[in-house]
């Protein structure tokens, strides 16, 4: 991948509406993604040589993820491999990594976790440092999960930190409601309750990164959805 591409990615993953609201998601997140629905067709997909990195589902029909994953191993494929998977006990996720994978993601997920995972896969990949991200006198640093506004660390909940993250990448561009509600709240369907949750974590969050005095950085168009922006001098 050169500078200035979309990073190519290959999600395997049998649960077909899954694959589409996942894949869907990530390309709002700037990735080119390919799909595969099962394990055969995945590794055919991921020997090619012409991905990024790979989401790879561990129970796949035919031929399960761990034993996808060794394949590739063997085969000498040292892509990024991000698996995702219902199973959360220890012995799993150490066999997992066991296999080969770089990185471990359990089911249920928000977008906004898989797609910042994956960026730090392949910054990984590439030998590249974490970037942080900033807007004005906000930074917020993905790799160790800290948040501060004019040097003060902000106190941030899981949620408020994936929100805040999400609205950085997004600096400039108006968030809906809807991609608030998928990649952070992991509903596909947004409803007046979610709204509600929504509404009462930005102004909580808002609270926390803009205070009393501003200058303001958190804006709600209303009706539609939110921006983080410097506000005009």
């Amino acid at each position: 991948m050169t500078a200035g591409e979309r990073p190519r990615l290959l999600l395997i993953e049998d649960q077909r509406k899954l694959a589409a609201a996942v894949a869907d998601g990530l390309r709002s997140d700037g990735f080119e993604v390919a799909v595969a629905h099962s394990g055969s067709d995945g590794f055919r997909l991921a020997s090619d040589g012409t991905f990024d990195a790979v989401v790879l589902d561990w129970m796949l029909p035919g031929r399960d993820g761990l034993d996808l994953l060794r394949e590739l191993r063997r085969t000498g494929r040292a892509l990024p491999v991000l698996m995702l998977t219902a199973r959360d006990d220890v012995d799993d996720r150490v066999a997992g990594l066991d296999a080969g994978a770089d990185d471990y993601l359990v089911k249920p997920f928000a977008i906004a976790e898989l797609s910042a995972r994956l960026r730090s896969l392949l910054r990984r990949s590439r030998g590249e440092t974490a970037s942080v991200l900033r807007c004005a006198d906000l930074e917020v640093d993905p790799a160790t999960h800290r948040a501060s506004r004019g040097g003060c660390e902000l106190h941030l909940t899981q949620r408020e930190f994936e929100l805040l993250e999400l609205l950085l990448r997004h600096q400039g561009r108006l968030v809906s409601r809807e991609t608030l509600a998928r990649d952070v709240w992991q509903e596909t369907s947004r409803a007046t309750s979610l709204d509600n949750v929504i509404d009462v974590t930005i102004a909580r969050l808002r609270r926390k990164v803009d205070g009393e005095e501003g200058p303001r950085l958190l804006h709600t168009v209303r009706g539609v959805g939110f921006i983080v922006r410097e506000e005009a001098r």
